[in-house]
């Protein structure tokens, strides 16, 4: 067999992921010796769905528990509604979303929009985390355009601080390139056999233009899966960043 430079990479991606994130859900249920528990903190409603709904359906899938929290209920998310419709009807989105991904939906309290870090939403965040008494946690990639993803993923970085880092922490990717920015993988998951739940759970958004957020003229998801697949030699993929590797922590 010939190995070009591009199969070697692909080789070497693949290999490395196998290594880390991945290694926690290759197990089929019946082996299982752990049930590992997951908390995902998202911005809004919508945000863990389309960050890691894949990987997410694929830790259930294997037996594991899922718990999401959701910064804010999106209340300044749909033109027209007041704060109140709004909260109402995306709070509802994302229990349905959650009851196709099999999670446990959590909502924080914060207001969409107007996102705070301070030491009493520290400790708020910490504390919701700790119920969970999580092995993982995802949450948004800090270096982002959008204030609210900046504050979920700082209020979970202090918590993995406050805790002694006591779970493995991991960044996920929306919008990369309109909102995420210099997002730069060191973990795969493989969500080809996930993606349409994936897709399903996302679709209960539907005050969120769903088809839009796979579209290229806006989100551009679909295309994001396609390309971490691609970096993989899978068909969709979802890709992280494990801390103390991607910041050099």
């Amino acid at each position: 067999m010939t190995f070009t430079r591009r199969t070697f990479t692909r080789n070497a991606l693949a290999a490395t992921a196998a290594f880390s994130l991945p290694g926690f859900i290759k197990v089929d249920a019946k082996t299982i010796s752990k049930k590992l528990k997951i908390v995902c903190v998202g911005a809004h409603p919508d945000d863990p769905e389309s960050g890691c709904g894949g990987t997410i359906a694929k830790l259930v899938s294997a037996g594991h528990q899922v718990a999401i929290i959701y910064l804010t209920s999106g209340e300044a998310g749909i033109d027209g509604k007041s704060h109140a419709e709004a909260a109402s009807i995306r709070t509802k989105e994302a229990i349905a979303a959650c009851k196709i991904l099999n999670a446990k939906p959590i909502f924080a309290g914060q207001i969409d929009g107007a996102g705070m870090v301070d030491n009493e939403w520290t400790k708020k965040i910490l504390d919701l985390i700790k119920v969970e008494k999580p092995d993982i946690v995802f949450t948004h990639w800090p270096i982002d355009t959008h204030k609210d993803h900046q504050c979920a993923s700082l209020l979970t970085i202090q918590s993995w601080v406050s805790s002694e880092k006591i779970f493995e922490l991991y960044f996920f990717e929306v919008c990369t390139g309109a909102q995420t920015m210099g997002f730069k993988p060191t973990d795969y998951v493989d969500i080809t056999d996930t993606k349409e739940q994936k897709r399903e759970a996302l679709f209960c958004h539907t005050s969120q233009n769903p088809p839009g957020i796979y579209a290229a003229a806006d989100c551009n998801h679909g295309m994001m899966e396609t390309f971490r697949g691609i970096e993989i030699n899978v068909s969709a993929a979802e890709a992280f960043v494990r801390m103390g590797t991607g910041l050099n922590f």
